[in-house]
């Protein structure tokens, strides 16, 4: 499997994207279009409610990008091999991998955390919620598919390499902890500034300090309506930082509309933060003249998921973040196409996209991590298996 430049297909075509030159939050709107013969045709493939989402995005949707940014394009295509979890668990939202390479640990929609053991042994429970010892139907051994509510639901996850406790977000239940050795995770956190934890979503460590950055993103709607959040344009979701040595999580910004994936910067000096709604990414200053301010750092052509940061590339130096991307804003007019972008790869200093990752069909992308060597490990709330790309081969 190889990530190959694509020279039949442009996937940035129909999104291009304006470099950050603003430091205001407000977007300007633009009056709603009428709907084309592709718009309307894709909508007779949905349902109702699925139609209804479409209308009001186009309505609410962001302002177009005007830039006109050069930047490479990969094609993916049939290059995914998919590393298939075990029935009935679904949807590997994050990964992360623990302080000696081994992984990817992932979380799934049966309420667990698995890790992958490679080829020959497959994936094995990890760890697990109290609900899954104290609510019976929650129990390993009964392999139903439940509501994810009942049983917790794992998103972002990263691990503390220096203790080897494993940090994810519940969606339901709050923050958790699990140790070196997996097992029961704990909670330690439900609430922050007084006020309860809704929707956990993202999470990074901070290797050097131990603390935890994560999300919540909103505080009006669950998981479970997640679509109300982007519909409303609701902005009551946080960025909030845990303290091992307290147990104290603070605030660090409010306001925000869907704020979804968080990285630490290589320096330690921000955090950049995913708005969901808003297609860009934020800046979080926690060191310098500008702490505790937040900042708008790049804007998206696609509602961004999980961000992660990647390895400075040889040719320049310079360092990078994988955004996933749930939905390209092209999709609303156009659908699925080869030119969809799932992923692009974001200049750290500048916040400029330069890469563009296409043609993976409909499932959707949540999380793209790079690992030496080149690898692409993709995780999705979609598909049952982790995808995987294998550069040079």
């Amino acid at each position: 499997m190889s990530l190959t430049t694509s020279t039949k297909a442009t996937c940035y075509a129909p999104c291009t994207v304006r470099q950050n030159t603003e430091k205001s939050h407000t977007n300007r709107q633009q009056p709603a279009a009428a709907a084309s013969p592709k718009t309307m045709e894709a909508a007779a493939k949905y349902s109702p409610a699925t139609l209804l989402l479409l209308l009001l995005l186009l309505v609410l949707l962001p302002s177009m990008a005007t830039g006109h940014d050069e930047m490479k394009s990969i094609f993916v295509g049939q290059r995914v091999l998919p590393v298939r979890l075990g029935r009935p668990a679904f949807g590997p939202e994050s990964l992360a991998f623990d302080h000696r390479g081994d992984g990817p640990y992932t979380g799934v929609s049966n309420g667990r955390v698995l890790r992958w053991r490679g080829a020959q042994r497959g994936w094995a429970d990890f760890s697990h919620n109290y609900k899954h010892e104290t609510v019976a139907v929650c129990a390993a051994k009964k392999r139903l598919v439940l509501p994810e509510s009942v049983c917790g639901r794992p998103l972002g996850l990263q691990f503390h390499h220096a203790s080897g406790d494993l940090y994810y977000a519940d969606a339901y239940l709050g923050l958790m902890r699990a140790g070196r050795h997996g097992g029961l995770a704990e909670v330690v956190a439900m609430e922050a500034g007084g006020v309860p934890l809704n929707f956990v979503n993202g999470v990074d460590v901070d290797q050097d300090t131990g603390h935890v950055y994560f999300t919540d993103s909103s505080a009006t709607y669950q998981r479970s309506d997640y679509i109300m959040i982007t519909l409303t344009r609701d902005a009551t979701g946080r960025l909030l930082r845990y303290d091992p040595a307290t147990g104290d999580a603070a605030v660090l910004a409010s306001g925000l509309s869907f704020p979804n994936g968080v990285a630490l910067s290589a320096d330690g000096t921000h955090v950049v933060v995913a708005e969901t709604t808003r297609c860009r990414l934020l800046r979080h200053w926690l060191r310098g003249p500008a702490a505790g301010t937040t900042e708008p750092f790049a804007d998206l052509p696609g509602y961004p998921d999980n961000v992660r940061r990647a390895g400075a590339r040889a040719d320049a130096g310079h360092h990078y973040y994988w955004v996933a991307l749930n939905r390209d804003r092209s999709w609303l007019e156009e659908g699925t196409t080869p030119r969809s972008v799932a992923a692009v790869r974001v200049r750290a200093d500048t916040g400029a996209v330069v890469e563009a990752l296409c043609g993976l069909g409909n499932a959707t992308v949540s999380e793209v991590v790079e690992r030496p060597g080149g690898a692409l490990w993709l995780g999705s709330v979609d598909t049952p298996y982790v995808g995987l790309f294998k550069i040079g081969i």
